[in-house]
Formats: structure tokens, C-alpha cells, sequence
């Protein structure tokens, strides 16, 4: 036990050490460092403190407002602490949020880590009634939102404090904004809190309703060190964070770039030429990303692409949903090897990641388990799958939630938690997705997982995008149907589809049914959502 801990901190030193997180600090500035960083942790408040010392006049954000330094969020984030404080909203509070990527999103974060509140992040793209139904039962006193978002928050808002984080114009009647208390408001230090505050992650809700899962705070840097060991981020570079901040992706590069002090590059809607002219503009070396959005950027063209100079990326980190191999392969020809796809979920956060090396061997693995991250794969039974065996995904590492808010847990097996998917390993013991655990489909005695033939499709030329669905059989049970939406320009019928699945996988595996779409409905993280395409 003694021996492995220490080969843990080795490790995690070491790549700590090469990410250039310990950069050389002043000896007059290490001391307070040294004192934050006892006092608040490796929360967002102790985050931005630190950074505030380190690199008081770096950039910190450059969104569609212009730039912020470290030291400037440091004293925003107090003025608004300071404020809320002054408002009602005490330690262990909770702050709803429901803001695009800008500052105020981040502000807000941190400002509620400076008062030891939980910060609850509302998925944009939620309706009215979805948002009021969350807010009814994770009962946050506040509510900060974009003035855009404003129609949809009436019945959530009722009976809770409200503030305006981003507006084109004056804020809403009765709703203060974010920029204004903090003008007022006191930028001097706040005492930290007794307790820290959590982070509420919602689940995207593609399966039910979305549910509220604690996230942990890392107690040590190890799960940062293990991540930047797989993908190498570096110390004061640039990332642009085009995935949802509410999300768990989006969120975790949050923290990533706050550890290695980076500048956060924003944008409050993802634009493909916008994202591309982004990168070129700030020199950006990380893009964070849905698979969709790499989709949607090459989709422009190779003439659109060579427009802007993309040479300063070093990575392309995806996650969120799965990454088929066809597109992995094309960003890698146009970006060069610099794309990580990571396979995770809210409840567990990363459990697998594929490096350039993995993707181009064996394109649509989701890679391997990063160091202290265990993950394993158990049958119906609930026994261990054998080599080369489709089973159910269970993982295990510090990260793992503390449970849903409403009590509910996921399934736990030998101690590592069920991510809701089934996959495999290769000889290589790279992992391989086949799908959700309630997706497979029963087709005349056979078994069927979508994803092997959503893959299949994927590979052939004139094909977009592509979903399949299990849909009711009289004469099979079930029958398999694709949703293909055709590239531009692209004359496929539905004999090329089949013929293509009849070729390259077994017959019951190829489609009864195939629909031609404009567009596959998706979440605001990229995932498809199969529910309503059942519904077609």
C-alpha cells in the first residue's frame, strides 16, 4: 500500500512537473499562495486566488465582452460574494445557474465557492416546465440567468432572488445584473467558509428525467495528474472551451485551465467558422469539444478550414458523445494527430481516454483507463466478462459522485459504479462502446447493438449522421430502424444503406427500415436524442 502511494505521488509529481503547473513563483508571492491554498483548497475560490498572485495581469477570460486578468475575476468574484452575501445567500445555499458560456457563468461558479454555496447548473437547451420541475426539487434561493433565457424562468423563479448574468440591453424588471452588484459591491477578501460548496451536475435527461449529481472535490491533484498524463495540456496555454459549461466536460476543463492558470478563450453559441476563427485569432492550443461540433465544423469545407491558421492547437479534446471512427480519422487528416477522445459520464467523470496513437489503430475505441481509474465489465449475472465479451461498464476512481440529490443511486459492483453502457475490450485492452445497457434490441432471437451498425453506416460515403433505434416487430419483437441524414449534395436511398449493412455485418443485424432526416435530434451536449426518433 505504502509502496503504491508512493509510486502514485511520483507519478503525479512528474506530470504535474511537465505540465508546467509548479512554474517557478516569486519567493514573496509563494508564501500566500501557500496560505490559499491551505485555507480554500482546490476549490474554484482557491483557484482564482492563487491565480490572482501568480498572474495578477494574464488574461483570464476573453469571451464576446473582451478580456478579463486574473486579478480582475479575483475582485469581481468578491464584489459579487460580497453582494449575495449581502442579499441572503449564506453558506450551503444553492445557486441555480443558467447561463451560456461567458464570464458571468464562471463569475457566478466562483462566487458561490467564495461563500460556500452549491452552485446547481441548469442545462440550457431545458424547457420551462423541465426547469421549474429541478428548481422545485433542488430548492436553490437564486437564480442567475441569461436575459435571453428570461421567458423560460418565470415559474422557476417564483419566491427566489434572480440576477441577470449577460444582456444585450438593460436587465429584466426586478433582476439586478451581475455587472451591476459587482460595480457596487465590496472587491476586498472574504474569510473562507466553514464548509465547501458542491458543484450540481444534471444528468442530460436522454433516458428520463435529468437528476442532480453531486460532484466531488478532488482531494488531491492526483485524478488532474492522471488526465494530464493521457492528454497534454500545458501551463498558461489558451483553451477554448466550445462544449457546454454546464456540462460535466465543459466543467472539468474549467478546472483544468484554472489549475494550470490558462487563459479561457468563450464563446457564448458555437459557430463552426467562428470557433475556427477563434483559434486563429487568440492562438489557442486546446479546443474542447462535442463530437457534433467537429462535424459541423468540418461540414464547412476544406476551403473554409484553410482559411484560418489552426497550427497553434496541440489538442482536441471530445467527449460527451460518441466520436465515430469515420469522423475521428477526418479531423486527424485535416488537424494533424492532436485529437483525445474521452469517454466518461456525469456520475463517474472520466473512464477511459484515446490518444492520437489509439485512434488511428483502431478508430471509435473510447482508449484506456488513465491511472487510478479502474474499469471493468460484468455480464447480467453480474459476473466478470471474459476477454473480447460485450458487458455491462462499471468504473471506479476518486472522481465518482456522491450520489444523486434526490437519493437515488446508480448500480455498484464490487465498488466501482455502472455508467448505464455496454462495451468491450480488444486484444490491446483498448475499451469499445457498443451502446446503453437499454438499448440492445432483441431481433428474432438475435442480439443487436445499435452502435456497431450506426458505425457501419457511418463508413459509408454520402452519410452525415446516423442513428438506429429499436421500434416494435409483430412477426421479430423488434426490428432495427436507421435515421440517416444525408452529406450535401448525396443521392442515397435506402437499398444503399441496407446493402452497405449486408455487406459488412451479419443479416439480422441489417436495417428493416431506413428514414431519411435533415437533422438528428440532439441535446445541447451533442447527444442524440433516440427517444423522440421512436417517437417518428
Amino acid at each position: 500500500m505504502l509502496l503504491d502511494t508512493l509510486s502514485t505521488k511520483a507519478f503525479s509529481a512528474r506530470h504535474l512537473a511537465e505540465s508546467g503547473m509548479f512554474a517557478l513563483t516569486r519567493p514573496d508571492r509563494l508564501a500566500r499562495v501557500v496560505g490559499i491554498l491551505r485555507e480554500w483548497g482546490t476549490t474554484m475560490a482557491g483557484g482564482y486566488a492563487v491565480a490572482a498572485i501568480r498572474f495578477p495581469g494574464e488574461a483570464a477570460i476573453i469571451d464576446d465582452h473582451g478580456e478579463l486578468t486574473f486579478g480582475e475575476m479575483h475582485r469581481r468574484t468578491n464584489a459579487l460574494a460580497h453582494a449575495w452575501r449581502a442579499a441572503g445567500i449564506a453558506q450551503d445555499d444553492t445557486v441555480a445557474i443558467l447561463c451560456r458560456n461567458h464570464r458571468g457563468f464562471v463569475e457566478a461558479v466562483v462566487a458561490a465557492s467564495k461563500l460556500g454555496a452549491h452552485a446547481l447548473l441548469l442545462n440550457t437547451a431545458f424547457s420551462g416546465p423541465q426547469l421549474a420541475e429541478v428548481c422545485a426539487r433542488e430548492r436553490p434561493v437564486a437564480i442567475v440567468y441569461d436575459a435571453e433565457l428570461a421567458d423560460r424562468v418565470d415559474a422557476a423563479v417564483a419566491g427566489r432572488l434572480r440576477f441577470v448574468a449577460w444582456t444585450e440591453g438593460p436587465a429584466a424588471a426586478g433582476a439586478p445584473s451581475l455587472d451591476g452588484l459587482i460595480e457596487r459591491s465590496d472587491p476586498g477578501e472574504l474569510a473562507p467558509p466553514q464548509i465547501k460548496g458542491r458543484i450540481v451536475i444534471l444528468t442530460s435527461g436522454t433516458t428520463g428525467a435529468p437528476k442532480g449529481a453531486h460532484r466531488k472535490e478532488p482531494r488531491t491533484l492526483d485524478p488532474a495528474a492522471a488526465l494530464l498524463s493521457k492528454i497534454p495540456l500545458r501551463a498558461r496555454g489558451r483553451t477554448l472551451i466550445a462544449a457546454p459549461l454546464f456540462h460535466s466536460w465543459g466543467l472539468a476543463h474549467l478546472a483544468l485551465a484554472l489549475a494550470l492558470s490558462s487563459t479561457l478563450v468563450l464563446r457564448r453559441r458555437f459557430e463552426p467558422e467562428d470557433t475556427l476563427r477563434a483559434v486563429d485569432e487568440h492562438g489557442v492550443t486546446a479546443l474542447v469539444v462535442v463530437p457534433v461540433m467537429l462535424q459541423r465544423i468540418l461540414e464547412r469545407g476544406p476551403k473554409v478550414v484553410r482559411r484560418y491558421d489552426s497550427g497553434s492547437l496541440r489538442v482536441i479534446a471530445s467527449s460527451g458523445s460518441v466520436l465515430p471512427g469515420k469522423l475521428a480519422t477526418q479531423v486527424m487528416d485535416t488537424f494533424g494527430d492532436v485529437l483525445y477522445n474521452l469517454y466518461g459520464s456525469t456520475e463517474v467523470a472520466w473512464a477511459t481516454v484515446a490518444t492520437p496513437e489509439d485512434l488511428r489503430v483502431a478508430p471509435g475505441t473510447a482508449g484506456r483507463p488513465p491511472r487510478g481509474t479502474v474499469v471493468r465489465l460484468y455480464d447480467a449475472a453480474g459476473a466478470e466478462a471474459g476477454p473480447g465479451e460485450t458487458g455491462r461498464i462499471f468504473v471506479g476512481n476518486e472522481l465518482v459522485f456522491d450520489g444523486y440529490t434526490g437519493g437515488a443511486r446508480k448500480p455498484v459492483i464490487d465498488g466501482l459504479i455502472c455508467t448505464g453502457d455496454v462495451g468491450h475490450f480488444d486484444d490491446e485492452g483498448r475499451l469499445f462502446v457498443d451502446g446503453r445497457d437499454d438499448e440492445m434490441i432483441v431481433s428474432g432471437g438475435e442480439n443487436v447493438f445499435p452502435r456497431e451498425v450506426e458505425d457501419t453506416i457511418a463508413s459509408l460515403p454520402g452519410v452525415a449522421e446516423v442513428a438506429a433505434v429499436g421500434v416494435d416487430d409483430a412477426g421479430f419483437g423488434q426490428r432495427l430502424c436507421a435515421f440517416v441524414v444525408r452529406s450535401e449534395g448525396a443521392s442515397l436511398t435506402e437499398r444503399d444503406v441496407t446493402e452497405h449493412v449486408r455487406a459488412n455485418l451479419a443479416r439480422f443485424k441489417v436495417p428493416r427500415d431506413v428514414v431519411f432526416l435533415d437533422a438528428l435530434p440532439r441535446t445541447a451536449t451533442g447527444k442524440v436524442l433516440k427517444r423522440e426518433l421512436t417517437e417518428l
